[in-house]
């Protein structure tokens, strides 16, 4: 029925050109920020789901980052034993030549203050192992007793690090002394037990910087996984929102011509009277 009071022709048309700019807002939204999900209403589900996935992404690298700093500590603790390592077998030769019939007594003075120096260059190189401010080798620090390193998402994913006591008292060798041929000989078979423990300390530090290397390999590939599947909630299919964005381009160039058109009718039905 043609009236001028209710224009609901104007009414309808302008009902679809607000539905129709509100779709070219939301298309032009996910293209322009490269998301398909802008606010809670595009997909509460997917929302939840991506935010929980993303925590996980931010874990884990944390936790790549843990394992990294837990191989530098293992290779500075490397370094340190190794060079306790080295000091033991040149206090082994010493203890080798002080042991022997050819050597006087006069000479075994000057090996024992060789002797005497290295067993405290081990105490010292054991403390000046040092990470972050922290001695590794020395047995005060709490890398002695064990400290978990988080290596993922979850709080119980962790990895014990402990690191054996190399000071000269704990491996054994703190009060030898090569000053007499029986104190020489003495000293070599406790030398050589304190290299095999230095040799097994090494041994463990080893294992344990290849299980961190292979678990921060391990992140890696679970950040790369969890990040696809993040992107395929969040992400935008450009292509297909496009597409959306040209459709909705023209119905709301339809509807505003379509809301002018409706405009113009109460002027027709005035005309009617004239």
């Amino acid at each position: 029925m043609p009236a001028i009071a209710t224009n609901t022709a104007a009414n309808t048309a302008v009902r679809f050109l607000n539905k129709n700019a509100a779709q070219e807002s939301s298309s032009l939204a996910k293209i322009a920020s490269g998301s398909r999900i802008n606010k809670a209403s595009d997909d509460a589900a997917g929302l939840a789901i991506a935010t929980k996935i993303g925590s996980d992404i931010t874990s884990l690298q944390q936790a790549a980052t843990n394992s990294t700093q837990a191989v530098s500590v293992l290779q500075t603790a490397d370094g340190g034993a190794s060079s306790i390592s080295d000091i033991l077998t040149r206090m082994k030769s010493l203890a080798s030549q002080s042991s022997s019939g050819t050597v006087t007594d006069t000479e075994r003075t000057y090996l024992n203050d060789e002797f005497s120096q290295l067993l405290s260059e081990i105490d010292g190189t054991a403390s000046a192992t040092r990470y972050n401010g922290v001695s590794l080798l020395d047995g005060t620090s709490n890398f002695s007793t064990g400290v978990n390193v988080l290596v993922g998402s979850d709080s119980a994913d962790t990895i014990s690090l402990k690191l054996d006591d190399l000071s000269s008292t704990t491996l054994g060798v703190g009060t030898l002394d090569v000053s007499t041929q029986a104190g020489a000989t003495a000293a070599l078979d406790t030398i050589d037990t304190a290299i095999s423990s230095v040799s097994s300390a090494r041994a463990k530090i080893g294992a344990m910087e290849s299980r961190f290397e292979y678990r921060s390999s391990s992140l890696s590939i679970s950040q790369e996984n969890l990040s696809a599947a993040k992107s395929a909630i969040m992400d935008v299919d450009v292509a297909s929102e496009q597409a959306a964005l040209s459709a909705a381009e023209v119905k709301t160039q339809a509807a505003v011509s379509a809301t002018a058109a409706a405009n113009q009718l109460p002027q027709y039905l005035l005309s009617l009277l004239k």
